[in-house]
């Protein structure tokens, strides 16, 4: 490498460093806190069309993958529920569409199919009667005049289900002998040259399979650490010898191949990690952690961008890009903690450096680069393009939250997009667990196909009470008026969003905020109806509600913080997070601050008195893991800051009493004691045993932590006190109980069963 080449490699990977150092305090000036305003309306950057390779878009808004697990049958064919679901995304008014992944070699990676050989991705190979599921789905999709890539992925690799080990008597498969990432004691078997070349041929195949269906380009998974960056990352790809030993050689081959097959106009769309980040992320751990040890010579960013302009020689067009792996899974997957448009610099070093170097694709066109990175702001995503920092945007998670996004920014109807909170609750974690992608906020997601028709109105209009206007009293309330009944909202507040408006406090819960505005906005719009009554700032009775005379009630009270049974847990300074959140003057006061409670609440109310006020924070959890039920992504981005920032957090650890200036616990001082910032390994489901596990031992030491203020995060439970009374009275003919008030969780759960009710009433 010359000077001056070695000059721009340490100045791309101080950018890194500098980016990764920036995702803890980013809300301190680094990036802006966006909101859903309409200032740069029209948007007409947003909405030029474009051309990639021969293909015209009619708008620079791209659908980003979103892994459509469990939405195809068992052997593949998309489904209704598939087809629907996409063909919601082009009525709403995006110009190009790509599918989840979709698996291409079957036999050479056992983890992407179940012992039966069954499998919950779609499939476009194994049978020609998955292909008229493509073809429904491009009809589909083509009416609104949107077009459609299908996202293709060689394999998962070392980042599949390990547990074809048991089922199929078969290692999981990598570039090299790789430690699995979710059992790492399970090792991934080196694939050879020859199973090499046969996914290549099976992926082109997939590829004009495709085609001839009638999509309209393949679009390549190239990053995060999938099979097909595990073999062109020297991180993973530690071969010694034979033709894919040069670590750019499988995706170049994997390239050519497709354009052999599919000829010269048929687009071909690349996802890449400009850096997997680990060693920015990690630093000195990669050389002390078992299972980061062998991916310390990860791809440098210069490499990265000549292996970028080798796959344009080979065929490719467009590239979306951005930063991180499964083992730094915030940055690929960036959650609520994260700032907006976080990548947008990634997107422009990219483009620059085509520009710099007249790199133009095969159809002598510049190449396309793709931004993401939470750009779901109309605002946000016009100021990229008009600045150059990338020539489309990709919004995935955003038009799961509203599939007309793209229609109500044509048409600057900005403040009625109804905006995502980034959770991950729904979107992954929920087929992570075996479910499909779903929204948390949009309980239509992924159920078009049911809604075909519309809510449709209801036979006989009803006089209906909801109680509580948090996320479930809201989406029953706007529910009920759409389908024609009269309704009367109650709330003791007077204002909309119930607990999430305390808990919008922090500044990295500026999504949660955004919404808790969308959820009053709504309430504002309800009262233009002529059959819609807000009674806001009224605690209202069982007695009362009896004698108003509705024909159903719907009670969506929510939930009460649970207490300790602790020495000492009723003093003036202990709290819970709620109280704490509500009286902010008690939270600046203090100095040495524990919160008993590892969960969501304790640890990202934790993150706010470290990162916003500078306060001494200790946590304690006696789970083994903290943030346990939480999204890997999200989770890694909270505990990683901690870390960061020298929170202490004691794990399989109790409370012995709360004193005047002390807190009193026992923990476990066993070095079998997991670490509780260890983000990169996943907290298995429940349901996934993992016979390898290491045993905790048990060596309890007495420890004393000096505290002015104890908040206690340890859950919530139902309060359903007025459900109970009006079923008791007989206050109506019709009494649901949905929310908190019903089953203490999250948004997702809330909004799914207010709908529910909602619709058959």
């Amino acid at each position: 490498m010359s000077k001056k080449d070695t000059e721009k490699a340490m100045k791309y990977e101080a950018v890194l460093e500098n980016l990764e150092d920036s995702f803890g305090d980013w809300f301190d000036g680094k990036f802006e806190l966006p909101t859903m305003t309409n200032n740069l309306y029209p948007y007409k950057n947003l909405f030029t069309p474009i051309k990639v390779n021969n293909l015209e878009i009619k708008n620079r808004v791209v659908m980003g993958p979103m892994g459509n697990v469990n939405m195809a049958d068992e052997n593949g064919r998309p489904s209704q529920k598939m087809i629907a679901y996409f063909e919601a995304r082009a009525k709403g008014g995006v110009g190009l569409i790509t599918t989840g992944l979709v698996p291409t070699a079957y036999k050479e990676d056992p983890s992407v199919s179940e012992k039966s050989g069954l499998t919950y991705f779609p499939r476009i190979d194994g049978s020609r009667t998955n292909l008229v599921g493509w073809r429904n789905l491009a009809y589909a999709v083509h009416s609104y005049g949107s077009k459609i890539f299908i996202q293709l992925t060689p394999g998962l690799g070392r980042v599949g289900n390990p547990e074809c080990l048991l089922t199929k008597l078969k290692f999981p498969v990598s570039a090299s002998w790789n430690p699995n990432y979710y059992i790492p004691a399970i090792p991934c078997k080196r694939l050879s040259d020859g199973a090499c070349k046969k996914i290549i041929k099976k992926t082109a195949q997939a590829a004009i399979d495709a085609k001839v269906s009638g999509l309209d380009g393949v679009y390549l998974h190239g990053h995060e650490g999938y099979l097909l960056e595990q073999m062109s990352n020297p991180a993973f790809n530690r071969r010694g010898l034979g033709r894919y030993s040069s670590w750019q050689q499988f995706g170049l081959d994997m390239v050519a191949k497709i354009r052999e097959r599919c000829g010269m106009k048929f687009p071909i769309m690349y996802r890449i990690d400009l850096s997997l980040m680990l060693n920015a992320t990690y630093g000195n751990r990669m050389k002390k952690i078992k299972s980061l040890k062998k991916f310390r010579n990860e791809r440098l960013v210069i490499d990265t961008l000549d292996y970028m302009q080798n796959l344009v020689k080979a065929g490719v067009d467009i590239f979306d890009v951005d930063l991180g792996c499964y083992d730094n899974w915030w940055l690929p997957h960036p959650p609520a903690s994260m700032p907006s448009g976080c990548y947008l610099d990634i997107a422009k070093i990219v483009k620059d450096y085509f520009k710099e170097n007249n790199i133009k694709s095969n159809a002598g066109v510049e190449v396309s680069v793709v931004a993401v990175g939470k750009l779901g702001y109309p605002d946000l995503a016009e100021k990229a393009l008009r600045e150059e920092k990338c020539d489309m945007v990709m919004l995935a998670r955003p038009l799961l939250a509203d599939p007309d996004w793209v229609n109500k920014a044509y048409a600057g109807n900005v403040k009625n997009i109804r905006p995502c909170i980034g959770c991950h609750e729904a979107c992954i974690k929920e087929f992570i667990e075996g479910g499909h992608p779903q929204c948390a906020v949009c309980p239509t997601t992924s159920f078009e196909e049911n809604l075909i028709d519309g809510l449709g109105k209801a036979d006989c209009p009803k006089k209906v009470a909801v109680i509580g206007a948090g996320p479930a009293g809201v989406v029953t309330a706007d529910t009920l008026l759409k389908r024609g009944h009269k309704v009367t909202l109650y709330e003791k507040e007077n204002v909309a969003g119930g607990m999430l408006a305390c808990a919008s406090v922090p500044k990295i819960k500026y999504e949660l905020k955004n919404y808790v505005e969308y959820l009053n906005l709504q309430v504002e719009n309800m009262k233009k109806n002529t059959s819609f009554k807000a009674e806001f700032g009224k605690c209202v009775s069982a007695e009362e509600l009896k004698a108003g005379g509705f024909d159903a009630i719907i009670t969506a009270t929510g939930s009460n913080q649970v207490g300790l049974p602790i020495n000492g847990a009723v003093q003036k300074h202990v709290c819970t997070a709620v109280e704490a959140l509500k009286d902010l003057n008690r939270l600046k006061n203090a100095k040495n601050i524990v919160i008993i409670g590892g969960g969501d609440s304790g640890c990202e109310l934790a993150y706010y008195l470290k990162y916003e006020l500078d306060k001494n924070v200790t946590i304690v959890e006696m789970a083994p893991t903290l943030m346990t039920n939480t999204c890997t992504a999200n989770r890694g981005h909270i505990l990683h800051y901690l870390d960061k920032a020298g929170v202490k957090c004691y794990n399989c650890a109790s409370v012995s009493s709360i004193d005047e200036d002390c807190v009193e616990i026992v923990y476990n001082s066993s070095k079998t004691v997991p670490n509780p910032y260890n983000t990169w390994e996943p907290v298995l489901p429940v349901n996934i045993h993992n016979p390898l596990a290491k045993k905790i031992r048990n060596l309890p030491k007495a420890k004393t932590i000096e505290a002015d203020l104890v908040v206690i995060a340890a859950g919530t439970v139902s309060n359903n006190e007025l459900f109970k009374k009006l079923q008791e009275i007989n206050a109506a003919p019709l009494i649901y109980n949905v929310g908190d008030s019903n089953t203490c969780g999250k948004v997702f759960t809330a909004t799914k069963q207010a709908f529910n009710v909602a619709k058959t009433i």
